[in-house]
C-alpha cells in the first residue's frame, strides 16, 4: 500500500463548521474533540452513554452507536464533517455496517469524512475509500504515546517497568497530533483523497521511554527486560485473548517499517512540530507520581 504524506500546506482560518465526533470519550476522540473546539468549531459527540461522557458544556453530547446506523441520522442533521471509527460494541468488534453509515451521512449532507485506520483493513473503512460523495481522509497513527500509561501501576507500586523486546523501536505519535491532524483534515481544504500515516518526531526504544518518564516525574525507574514466555504468562494471566497475544508477540518482536519510522505528516497538515515523548511525558507526570 502506498501512504501519501500529504500536499497541503499549513492551515489556514476557516470559518466555523459543525463536525460529529464518534468515538468520542476514546483516547483520539476526546482530542479530536478538544482540537475542533480550540479552532473554532461547534463539536456534537456521539457517545452510547452520555450522562457519563464528561465534555465541556459547549460540547453537544448526543448518545447513538455506530452498530445501529439509524441512531446517527438526528446525530448528523446539520453537520459538514464526520469523524469516524473502525469498531464499535464489545472487544472492538470491526463494523459492519460502513455503507449504511456513509449513505445516512451523504443525505445529511455531509462535505468531509475522516476514518481512524485500526491497524488493518475493515469494511467501514473500505466502504468510506469507495465513496465519491465525500472528502474522505483515512488517519493511520502509529503507536500511541498514551500507551504507556499501562505503566503506571508498575511504576507508582515499584518503581519499575517490566516489558519484553526493550530494544524494539517506536515513532510514536502523541495523541493530541492525532486529534490536530483530524481537525484539520475535517474543517480545511486539500485533504480528500489522502492516507496519512501520523508518527511522532523521533524513533525511540523502551529504555528511552522509560527514561523521559522518569525525568518528568523526577524518580529513576527500573527497565526489566521479560522473555517471550514470561510476557505471555503474564498476558495470559491479565486475561488477554490469545489472538492479542499473538498480535503483540508479532508487533513488539518485529514492528513493522511504518510503526519505526518518522514522517512529517504532523507539521505539514498543521504547520507546527510533531510533540515529543518528554512533552508528553510532563503532561502526564502526575500519573506516574504515588
Amino acid at each position: 500500500m502506498t501512504h501519501t504524506q500529504t500536499h497541503a500546506q499549513a492551515p489556514s482560518q476557516s470559518p466555523a463548521q459543525k463536525i460529529l465526533v464518534t468515538g468520542a470519550t476514546g483516547t483520539v476522540g476526546r482530542q479530536v474533540v478538544a482540537e475542533l473546539l480550540a479552532r473554532g468549531h461547534a463539536v456534537r459527540a456521539l457517545t452510547r452513554n452520555a450522562a457519563t461522557a464528561g465534555f465541556p458544556a459547549d460540547v453537544e453530547v448526543v448518545q447513538g452507536d455506530l452498530t445501529d446506523p439509524d441512531s446517527l441520522v438526528p446525530a448528523l442533521e446539520g453537520v459538514t464533517g464526520l469523524h469516524l471509527i473502525t469498531f464499535g460494541g464489545p472487544y472492538f468488534t470491526p463494523l459492519e455496517t460502513g455503507p449504511r453509515i456513509l449513505e445516512s451521512a451523504r443525505a445529511a449532507g455531509v462535505r468531509r469524512v475522516t476514518v481512524l485506520n485500526g491497524g488493518g483493513p475493515t469494511l467501514l473503512e473500505d466502504a468510506v475509500r469507495a465513496d465519491d460523495g465525500v472528502d474522505w481522509t483515512v488517519l493511520m497513527p502509529v503507536e500511541f504515546m498514551a500507551n504507556a500509561l499501562e505503566w503506571a501501576d508498575g511504576i507508582v507500586t515499584s518503581d519499575e517497568v517490566r516489558e519484553p523486546f526493550v530494544s524494539r523501536l517506536s515513532a510514536m505519535v502523541h495523541e493530541g497530533d492525532i486529534g490536530a491532524v483530524t481537525a484539520v483534515a475535517l474543517t480545511e481544504e486539500g485533504h480528500g483523497g489522502q492516507e496519512y500515516v501520523i508518527t511522532g518526531p523521533e524513533v525511540l526504544t523502551v529504555g528511552d521511554k522509560v527514561a523521559a518518564i522518569a525525568a518528568a516525574r523526577g524518580r529513576d525507574i527500573a527497565l526489566v527486560e521479560l522473555t517471550e514466555e514470561q510476557a505471555v504468562a503474564r498476558w495470559r494471566a491479565a486475561g488477554r485473548p490469545e489472538d492479542v497475544i499473538g498480535f503483540l508477540l508479532d508487533v513488539y518482536g518485529n514492528t513493522p517499517e511504518v510503526g519505526r519510522t518518522v514522517v512529517d505528516t504532523v507539521e505539514k497538515v498543521t504547520g507546527r512540530p510533531a510533540r515529543t515523548f518528554a512533552q508528553w511525558a510532563a503532561e502526564h507526570a502526575d500519573a506516574f507520581t504515588a
